[in-house]
């Protein structure tokens, strides 16, 4: 049985009982969710248009109100279910946005989660959203705002907010995981090949890889096991099928 939250005693009760929450200015509080994938070799996310200023006909991440009886988590996952139809999908906490001009209509604070998902998911919750694919100009883990466009659309997207920032924070977060965390296990089918996970491996970092090398730290890192199944209905010779030994979280 849960114990039950004594109420305040003494100097903090007399204190909270005559303590005025409108002495300080507040700001609102929202959350944004970067939804991110691998698709045609492109890492790609999940947008909407919006259909109210500010910033209508633009795009922006899934995202909304922080209620006032919610933890930010649960707000989180809320408005994927609302915005995006997605529900059961881990969520990780990412940064806390807050300068003081993002939002042209007061002082409102983001905080930003990001999630991993699998491509065939995430085209599934588009309906009237849109699957961008997302092109980072800098290298590395460098940071920065990233583009996103639809097709092969010349121009890219206008984004609503700084959620250009918010995504680059997303993939410079996925980029610093690569190699100690089994990226790619909510990306890739159960069983999968080296050549798959390279693959999605190189499309989050942007640039090829050895696949010697590649091979040889994957086997070792003790994330993956062999299952001793081959391909089946290809044209060239079969490789050996994988799988994640832990199906840890990101």
């Amino acid at each position: 049985m849960a114990k039950q939250k004594k109420a305040p005693q003494g100097e903090d009760a007399r204190f909270l009982a005559e303590y005025d929450p409108r002495a300080f200015d507040r700001p609102s509080i929202t959350v944004d969710v970067a939804l991110l994938s691998v698709k045609d070799d492109a890492l790609v996310t999940l947008l909407h248009a919006r259909t109210s200023p500010p910033f209508r006909g633009r795009h922006a991440l899934p995202g909304g109100f922080l209620r006032m009886d919610e933890p930010l988590e649960r707000a989180a996952a809320r408005v994927l279910s609302e915005k995006a139809g997605l529900d059961k999908v881990f969520l990780e906490q990412l940064y806390t946005f807050g300068a003081v001009q993002r939002d042209p209509r007061m002082r409102i604070v983001t905080v930003a989660y990001y999630a991993l998902v699998h491509p065939g998911r995430l085209e599934a919750a588009a309906g009237g959203s849109t699957l961008a694919r997302i092109e980072v100009p800098w290298e590395g883990e460098t940071g920065g705002p990233v583009e996103c466009r639809v097709g092969e659309s010349e121009a890219p997207l206008h984004l609503a907010f700084d959620h250009a920032e918010i995504l680059g924070t997303a993939v410079k977060r996925l980029r610093g995981k690569l190699d100690y965390t089994p990226i790619g296990f909510q990306l890739l089918p159960e069983r999968f090949t080296l050549g798959e996970l390279q693959r999605v491996h190189e499309t989050v970092l942007g640039r090829p890889l050895n696949k010697d090398s590649f091979r040889r730290r994957m086997l070792a890192s003790g994330q993956l096991e062999a299952t001793g199944e081959l391909q089946r209905d290809v044209d060239h010779r079969p490789a050996e099928l994988y799988r994640f030994s832990r199906r840890s979280a990101v």
